[in-house]
């Protein structure tokens, strides 16, 4: 029977203090998604939102990279991770780090890019980002990376959640083409150094029409 996951604060929490203290080198040496740097490639950095940013890998690479970043966690412990390797990584002022649950929290303003990268939110995945794209302004993009449904075993030694992975026709599914212009809609498999077997990524990335 699959474990079942609330993905609440206190889940979280527990996570990253956890992480932290079985793994304190590895945290932050992992690289940023790969797909990052290709999907943003094109964009002219303005103000992004990194939905669900843990201890700030893509967050810091994008404010390195020029964007202002809003950068959202439920984690206080990651935050604190995030918030030391963005001050020696030379970004401190580039980043706000929120603690706040993403379900109920409102940033109040919109986004040039609104990002997320592997969110387990404590609501399904579908109106997870269905929520967030509501944050992306007109003429702004939306990148969604998240664990592809799948009856393969994944990188982490087991299969994820089932309420923690997608397909790709649900969330393209969700983009209304009046609203949105498709631009990356893909499956992946990759391997990862130190992983017996790959990973398996659905990568999306969409344009608010104006």
């Amino acid at each position: 029977m699959t474990e079942q996951h609330e993905f609440d604060k206190g889940y979280w929490d527990r996570h990253w203090h956890q992480v932290n203290h079985d793994h304190p080198d590895a945290v932050g040496a992992a690289p940023p998604h790969p797909y990052l740097a290709r999907e943003t490639a094109g964009l002219t950095p303005g103000t992004v939102l990194d939905a669900g940013c843990g201890t700030g890998t893509e967050a810091i690479w994008l404010a390195s990279h020029g964007w202002q970043v809003t950068a959202v966690d439920i984690a206080s412990a990651a935050l604190a991770l995030a918030a030391g390797r963005a001050a020696d990584a030379g970004v401190p002022e580039r980043v706000r780090w929120v603690e706040a649950d993403l379900t109920t929290w409102e940033p109040g303003t919109q986004f040039d890019l609104v990002t997320t990268h592997y969110a387990h939110p404590a609501m399904p995945h579908l109106a997870f980002y269905d929520r967030i794209a509501g944050w992306v302004a007109p003429g702004g993009s939306l990148l969604i990376v998240g664990h592809l449904h799948t009856s393969e075993a994944t990188g982490h030694g087991h299969h994820p959640p089932e309420e923690a992975s997608v397909t790709l026709a649900d969330i393209t599914a969700g983009l209304d083409s009046a609203t949105w212009e498709m631009v990356t809609a893909e499956e992946h498999r990759r391997s990862m150094p130190g992983r017996e077997v790959p990973l398996h990524d659905v990568v999306v990335r969409a344009t608010r029409r104006r």
